[in-house]
């Protein structure tokens, strides 16, 4: 069977599996629906956090931006993989212990502020909706090529299963389904990258043939004979400050993505957190330990098939020629001679490679079995939607829980809770669907400006708030709204109105680190020049580090304390 043949019938079985999952799972409680009634156990739920966590830009475009960076690209797998201990270690069992739903919960009763709540909403929604734009266009380039429609029509079949288990089954939908697609991306990832590394070096495990093989001394050597700096030339691409801002920004970023941390609110106690914690460590290893030698296969691969090929040679080739009609791959015989040459250079290159294809044109260009090339397609939908899902979920919440349930109609019924949720979904996957139209960048770009949100606005509110009992509502409102106003304002008039990033050469992907300094600097100086926190959350902040599963005394912060 061709490619497309085996792609429609792995996307048509995992697609029924996921919708199956979700109707299984359905709910009409509040609890069942935004926390799965504390019900996961702790393998599963890792395995849930790896889905969640590995979206579209560590599947698909993580290996494409080392592939074409070389060490310089190594700060998405650093930032990411060190921002999930962080949260392990730091963040996710007392988050838990504090027993709510969501990370706008915490902030409003930790704040003991309605105010600080919804700045804290104002942010989850922010960074989901940037998070979730690079994860539908994921989806829209994996139809576009494998089943050959064009990516508005991908972009709204991902939309239409998304909506549906979410709808239906809530968190608890949603976290049985991440189950099946951890299970489904893991194996795409694998699979090919151990049949590439055994052709090309006679290594059947990646991670030792990356190691331990000469692929990198060939792959360098091929890299100076074509005018390119050797792959594993540090600080080509960028500055040191800048590699060390984008690598706090990311690492930062994880330990405050809301949908992520929502998912330490699904198991049953603190030893549960932990231990799904350790789970989702282990299952994430899996894939990031495997990226930077699929990112050299890729490339060596693709050099070898594509420069001083003539373009005739080329486009008679089947992966070329279906990825040129999709726009991701273009060839331009800049000298006439009909030969295709690769060079540093964009004014004399003669092939243009968009970075979101390399992972899933590597199998293609490997010439390995049209079923493993399916496959890799429909792990990369499955890594899209399962962080889609997790991610349309804190909007929903952020809404119907935080805004609706705490601050507009606290006596509002489970039923109206769950309507709520559920509407709030619909308005949350047809924003969602625009952006994966109209992307502002390509999808690990995308993802790594959510991080830098999340940095600049969550995660010093949320350390302070476990570690700080002197910190009070002031302090939080003003930290995060400045960390969020500068690092938005920063990476806005970087990317769309064509600012040069005046501090230190910084990009836009590494000016969350300096929005999260200026969190912090701000939150502690106004909480240290008004009045502190009520001894209720003092107290609270003290028993929330004690261990066991004892919840801390939520009830004794009372109504009249919240502005």
């Amino acid at each position: 069977m061709p490619v497309e043949a085996w792609t429609t019938v792995f996307v048509l079985i995992s697609f029924l599996l996921y919708l199956y999952i979700g109707w299984r799972s359905r709910v009409r409680d509040s609890k069942g629906f935004f926390v799965a009634d504390h019900g996961v156990p702790a393998i599963a739920n890792g395995a849930a956090t790896a889905a969640d966590w590995m979206s579209a830009a560590s599947f698909i475009s993580m290996a494409g931006l080392i592939s074409f960076m070389g060490y310089d690209g190594s700060i998405y797998l650093m930032g990411w993989t060190g921002g999930y201990v962080l949260l392990a270690l730091l963040l996710a069992p007392y988050l838990r212990k504090f027993g709510k739903y969501t990370v706008p919960d915490f902030v409003g009763d930790r704040y003991y502020s309605n105010v600080a709540r919804l700045v804290a909403v104002i942010a989850a929604i922010f960074v989901s909706l940037t998070y979730v734009a690079g994860q539908m266009r994921g989806v829209g380039i994996v139809f576009s090529r494998f089943l050959q429609v064009n990516i508005e029509t991908g972009v709204i079949i991902g939309m239409i299963i998304v909506a549906f288990f979410a709808v239906l089954g809530g968190m608890k939908g949603i976290t049985w389904t991440q189950v099946a697609q951890y299970m489904v991306l893991i194996f795409a990832y694998l699979i090919p990258a151990i049949a590439i590394a055994w052709v090309l070096t006679g290594n059947p495990i990646p991670q030792f043939a990356f190691t331990f093989s000469d692929i990198v001394e060939k792959l360098n050597q091929v890299q100076l004979d074509l005018g390119f700096q050797e792959y594993t030339q540090p600080f080509v691409n960028k500055s040191m400050l800048d590699v060390l801002f984008i690598t706090i920004a990311l690492m930062v970023g994880t330990a405050g993505l809301p949908h992520v941390i929502v998912r330490f609110y699904t198991v049953p106690n603190v030893k549960a957190a932990r231990f799904s914690a350790g789970w989702a460590l282990l299952f994430i290893a899996l894939l990031y330990t495997t990226a930077p030698a699929v990112a050299s296969f890729a490339r060596y691969n693709l050099i070898d098939s594509l420069h001083n090929h003539t373009i005739a040679e080329v486009r008679q080739l089947d992966w070329a020629s279906k990825w040129e009609n999709t726009g991701l791959l273009a060839f331009d015989d800049k000298n006439a001679d009909g030969v295709i040459e690769l060079t540093p250079e964009e004014e004399t290159s003669e092939i243009t490679i968009d970075r979101d294809i390399i992972v899933l044109s590597t199998p293609e260009v490997a010439n390995l079995a049209p079923w493993v090339i399916a496959l890799v397609a429909a792990g990369g939908l499955a890594a899209a939607l399962s962080t889609a899902s997790g991610l349309l979920l804190v909007i929903s919440s952020s809404v119907a829980h935080d805004v609706y349930f705490r601050m507009v109609n606290p006596n509002a019924s489970e039923s109206q809770r769950v309507m709520v949720g559920r509407i709030m979904v619909g308005f949350a996957v047809a924003i969602a669907g625009y952006f994966g139209i109209n992307p502002p960048g390509f999808v690990a770009q995308v993802v790594a400006f959510a991080f830098g949100l999340a940095a600049a606005s969550f995660f010093p509110v949320i350390i302070l708030g476990i570690f700080d009992k002197r910190m009070n509502r002031e302090g939080a409102i003003a930290g995060m709204l400045t960390g969020l106003i500068f690092t938005t304002s920063y990476i806005l008039g970087v990317k769309f109105y064509e600012m040069q990033p005046w501090f230190f050469g910084v990009s836009a992907e590494g000016i969350g680190a300096v929005g999260m300094f200026i969190n912090f600097v701000v939150a502690l100086t106004v909480s240290r020049l008004t009045a502190p926190p009520p001894l209720e959350v003092q107290q609270l902040v003290e028993e929330l580090r004690i261990p066991g599963d004892v919840p801390p005394p939520l009830e004794d912060i009372g109504e009249e304390q919240l502005d």
